[in-house]
């Protein structure tokens, strides 16, 4: 279940509560995202919409712990991010966060094999260990045979399978998608949209997912829209226009 009213008992894997982000220009104060809440459920599919300038990556960023809330909370599995210091919060990611973005940020230099290989070796895993677990994630992707290709050599759409699958091979608690089709043609998008959904049905990954793409949000479970700092389920914001 999706919740946008703070109502949430706050067992659900992402719960919000009243966030803030605000930035400051010369004299002036720019709300980004104001009294935010959001209760996630495991395994929930939710794609974020809005106009440009919304808050959207924002939101996506504080989730993952890459920038910190000017106010309110934010809980994970159990843990309270929005506090955490530079190197807990270094640690937490790479536990917890697999990320995709609109740019595969892909090292041309490495191979396919060794780009999905770069997150575990913050970990104590073997080789043997590493090994297993970068030919699992590229399986899953549908590029077990491309594992010594580097990103030259793949297609936009196999580059940003080689990117889900980094993200996923330290099976993170969740996935946090920022415009994940956006350099792609309708064709790899729909793959790649049906891969992630994939990931949500068959393996109960939990997706966070920001989209300007209409066809690419009606994939989701559920649709919020952020609209000046603020977030309300679908119907709401249609009501709002």
């Amino acid at each position: 279940m999706v919740r946008v009213d703070g109502s949430g008992d706050g067992k659900s894997l992402v719960c919000v509560r009243g966030l803030e982000k605000n930035y400051r220009r010369g004299s002036e104060v720019i709300h980004v995202l104001q009294n935010l809440n959001l209760d996630v459920d495991k395994g929930e599919f939710v794609a974020f919409m809005g106009p440009s300038g919304s808050g959207k990556s924002t939101l996506l960023n504080l989730l993952g712990g890459i920038d910190l809330p000017s106010k309110g909370s934010i809980t994970v599995d159990g843990d309270e991010i929005s506090h955490m210091s530079g190197g807990k919060l270094t640690t937490w990611r790479a536990r917890h966060v697999g990320f995709i973005f609109q740019m595969y940020n892909l090292l041309p230099v490495l191979t396919a094999f060794q780009n999905v290989e770069l997150p575990l070796l913050l970990t104590k895993l073997s080789g043997a260990e590493r090994r297993k677990h970068v030919e699992t994630a590229l399986s899953v992707v549908g590029l077990a045979d491309r594992m010594n290709h580097y990103p030259r050599q793949l297609s936009g759409g196999q580059e940003q399978r080689v990117a889900i699958a980094r993200a996923i091979v330290a099976d993170p608690t969740f996935l946090l998608c920022d415009e994940p089709t956006g350099d792609l043609d309708r064709k790899s998008a729909d793959e790649i949209m049906a891969l992630i959904e994939r990931l949500v049905r068959e393996f109960g990954k939990t997706v966070l997912l920001v989209t300007h793409d209409p066809m690419v949000a009606e994939r989701a479970n559920v649709t919020l829209h952020l609209d000046k700092g603020v977030l309300v389920e679908g119907a709401a914001a249609e009501a709002r226009v």
